[in-house]
């Protein structure tokens, strides 16, 4: 008795305080057009959007002129630095990041999210006996960087309200 009460309290407590789950986004545009890009972040973009519904991703064929939006690609880079040595000068730490620059606009030319970079960064140790472990990790963390790209790409175009 005392267990079912408690899940009702909680229950409630949650749909009291606002929580919901996240919904697919809305978007304030048909279609867009992703031209010329064939980097990993804008071929993963262009999978979710087009998994998303609603939005209608132009072919690499197609002019952009078609699309409400364009997306523009300015700029996709990755980037190790080293962070940390050790005491004979090896190194113990690295800090992997990418950077993303885009702008979206009309085709007419009107900017709709001007100039903007988005960076992710994660740090990661390293061990000379486990260099290909540590590959291995390298590509994982740059995988789930441009996951996260992606997903802050998505919310903020979904951010865009009118055109």
């Amino acid at each position: 008795m005392q267990r079912r009460l408690l899940l009702a309290a909680g229950v409630l407590g949650l749909s009291g305080c606002g929580f919901r789950l996240r919904e697919a986004p809305d978007f304030a545009f048909d279609s867009i057009a992703i031209p010329g890009s064939t980097s990993g972040v804008a071929a993963q973009l262009r999978r979710t959007l087009s998994g998303s519904g609603g939005v209608r991703v132009l072919a690499a064929g197609e002019a952009p002129s078609q699309a409400q939006v364009v997306l523009d690609i300015l700029a996709e880079q990755r980037e190790k630095v080293v962070v940390g040595l050790n005491a004979t000068g090896q190194v113990r730490e690295f800090q992997l990041r990418t950077r993303f620059k885009f702008r979206l606009r009309t085709p007419q030319g009107r900017e709709l999210i001007p100039d903007t970079e988005l960076v992710q960064e994660r740090d990661v140790s390293f061990n000379e006996s486990a260099v290909l472990a540590k590959e291995a990790e390298e590509g994982l963390l740059y995988r789930d960087m441009q996951n996260d790209l992606v997903q802050q790409l998505m919310r903020r175009l979904a951010a865009v309200k009118s055109l």
